[in-house]
């Protein structure tokens, strides 16, 4: 193995995009020491917004520095093991769903960084990190309960789309944001009952029209407009969840001269709720194996990105393609065969 390497794209400084402040670098292979495994990664998925924030170091919970190595998402081969290892063998399927694990060709690592899957497939990658976004956001902080009325952002996206099914399946009544008549009839096809198209119509508006004081959990990723109508329309006793706010990333959070949040929550007892992945990492094991039973069993469709991506370098043009409002589903990028 002298001689191996491997591509990864790795932080150099800190800059207004990812493509500026990253580059790909060739980092030697290593063997696994005891307790470790290595990986020969497959498919990658990428966090458009993760990934920006990353660049201009607006990251609160994480310290980072340069350099370093960069992506949250991937899943490969075991090549190979060390000594010491129970979980893992040669020819397994495994995910990282680490810091620094995402973006590169390779990872040995230690096997606790690691989740067994079932196969080398771009399914389990996306359920092994945002199925388990979505389900925590909305299960355990939007604190969910049987046929209550959800709202969600963004939702013909990759968290979104899960959100909208595991909503449906606990009987909820969904409503949905999204942008464009593509978008609308891939999440209508999911069950959502009621589609809203931000680009064609008001979401304030229809809110306050068809569902005034109705939403008892609304999952928002985006902020602004779509985080004010949410807001204005929460149920008694209504959980907003923010779980992002992309309508940020194109400069300093947005000032706002109104009345304080207390005033809207305070008489319906309602609450916001900040979400943070990273900050429930025990939470990720048991939500992780519950997603990977109701997907065996047919429960949930994962949709993917229509445009393919291939090749590490490619990152960068997928990271685009999901901030540009494109996308449907979950955008990956594929580095190797299986």
């Amino acid at each position: 193995m002298d001689g191996a390497y491997y591509r990864a794209i790795q932080l150099e400084h800190f800059a207004k995009t990812f493509r500026e402040a990253t580059q790909l670098v060739s980092l030697p292979q290593r063997a696994p020491q005891a307790g470790q495994i290595r990986v020969r990664n497959i498919w990658c998925g990428v966090n458009g917004i993760f990934d920006t924030q990353l660049a201009r170091n607006a990251i609160g919970y994480i310290d980072v520095a340069t350099p370093s190595l960069t992506g949250v998402e991937a899943l490969g081969i075991v090549e190979a093991v060390g000594d010491g290892v129970e979980n893992f063998a040669v020819g397994d399927a495994a995910v990282t769903v680490q810091f620094r694990g995402g973006y590169r060709e390779g990872n040995t690592d230690r096997e606790s960084s690691f989740a067994k899957v079932p196969t080398p497939s771009r399914d389990w990658l996306t359920l092994a990190s945002t199925g388990v976004s979505a389900a925590i956001a909305l299960e355990h902080v939007g604190a969910l309960k049987d046929g209550e009325t959800v709202a969600v952002s963004a939702a013909a996206g990759g968290v979104g789309h899960i959100i909208v099914q595991l909503a449906k399946l606990r009987g909820c009544r969904v409503i949905a944001i999204c942008g464009g008549p593509n978008k609308a009839a891939f999440i209508k096809s999911l069950g959502a009952d009621r589609v809203i198209d931000y680009r064609a119509e008001d979401i304030g508006a229809v809110l306050r029209d068809e569902y005034p004081d109705a939403i008892d959990v609304a999952i928002d990723t985006v902020g602004g407009i779509v985080f004010d109508a949410f807001l204005e329309n929460l149920a008694p006793l209504g959980r907003l969840v923010v779980a992002g706010a992309a309508s940020d990333l194109d400069g300093a959070p947005e000032a706002v001269t109104g009345p304080r949040v207390a005033h809207q929550i305070y008489f319906k007892g309602a609450s916001i709720r900040g979400f943070m992945n990273g900050r429930l990492t025990e939470l990720w094991p048991a939500a992780r194996a519950r997603l990977f039973a109701m997907h065996a069993e047919g429960k949930l469709t994962l949709k993917f990105d229509s445009e393919p991506f291939e090749g590490l370098e490619h990152v960068y043009d997928a990271i685009d393609r999901l901030l540009s409002s494109q996308s449907i589903g979950k955008v990956v990028v594929k580095l190797g065969d299986a």
